[in-house]
C-alpha cells in the first residue's frame, strides 16, 4: 500500500506488475485485458505508458483510454484499471438427489 519511489518509468511498470497480480489472482493474465484506462496528472506521459506498456502486453495492445486528472489518491502520477475477459469455461459436476451427475459450465 506504497508508492513506487522511483521515476515515472518505474511507477507506471508498478501500475502494470499490480495489475498483472490482480488479474493472476483472478486466473488470468494481462493478455486477457481488453480495455485499459490510464490515469494521469500529466498527459504528456502517456507515449511513455505506451512504450512501457510494450513491455506487458503482445499484439495486439488493448483499446485504452487516457484520462488527464489534477490529482490521484496518496499523490500517485498515474493509474489504471482494467477489463479482462475471462472466456474459459469451467465444467464442473454435480449430483442430483436421484444420483444422476450432470454437467454445467460457467463463464468465469
Amino acid at each position: 500500500m506504497t508508492l513506487e519511489s522511483g521515476d515515472m518509468r518505474a511507477q507506471i511498470q508498478r501500475v502494470f506488475e499490480n495489475l498483472g497480480a490482480v488479474a493472476k489472482a483472478s486466473g488470468g493474465s494481462l493478455q486477457d485485458v481488453v480495455k485499459l484506462n490510464v490515469f494521469l496528472i500529466d498527459l504528456t506521459y502517456f507515449p511513455l505508458v505506451n512504450e512501457v506498456m510494450a513491455q506487458y502486453f503482445r499484439e495486439p495492445y488493448p483499446a485504452r483510454a487516457a484520462v488527464g486528472v489534477a490529482a490521484l489518491p496518496k499523490g500517485a502520477a498515474v493509474e489504471m484499471d482494467a477489463i479482462l475477459v475471462l472466456d474459459k469455461p469451467a465444467t464442473t459436476s454435480t449430483k442430483s438427489k436421484a444420483g444422476k451427475s450432470s454437467k454445467t459450465k460457467s463463464r468465469r
